[in-house]
């Protein structure tokens, strides 16, 4: 882990809310000046923890689309089902995210498509797939309430 201090914390967590801060309008928002402040931010992207900038793309303006969480549970739990899993799981542009949980579910997927019919389809090509599932649930997002802006850095991070 890196040591960082509450100027590098409030960087990152400027950085999380807005990519495309310019570095005048950064070292304002953190009370630095611009060259000390830039020479941080250059410092923690190549420490790799700021690893990438993203636009936030609203595609409800581009296209219906259906939200879905899948839990997983593989037929068997040898080190080589989760590597085979894993390794072709990545490989579905629909599959959002992908995590693997333990307490029983061992992968909770975000999973996008067109409609509960496009999302019953991909999910029976995956499961023709052979890759290991051995049972799955579907929870459809009905509405999002609040999505993911970026890590709470203040509360998680001690100094």
């Amino acid at each position: 882990m890196f040591k960082v201090d509450k100027t590098d914390i409030a960087i990152l967590e400027a950085m999380q809310r807005d990519g495309r801060l310019t570095r005048v309008k950064l070292s304002e928002v953190v009370g630095l000046s611009p060259t000390p402040c830039h020479e941080r931010l250059k410092r923690l992207e190549k420490q790799r923890l700021i690893q990438s900038y993203h636009a936030k793309v609203d595609v409800s303006q581009l296209a219906k689309v259906t939200l879905v969480y899948v839990t997983v549970t593989l037929g068997s739990h040898r080190a080589a089902d989760f590597t085979i899993f894993e390794r072709n799981i990545k490989r579905y542009p629909e599959v959002l995210e992908c995590n693997a949980l333990g307490g029983g579910i061992d992968y909770i997927l975000k999973v996008v498509a067109h409609s509960i019919e496009d999302y019953q389809a991909f999910m029976e090509g995956l499961l023709e797939s052979n890759i290991g599932i051995h049972e799955y649930y579907s929870h459809f997002v009905t509405k999002p309430v609040k999505e993911y802006s970026g890590y709470p850095l203040t509360e998680i991070v001690t100094l």
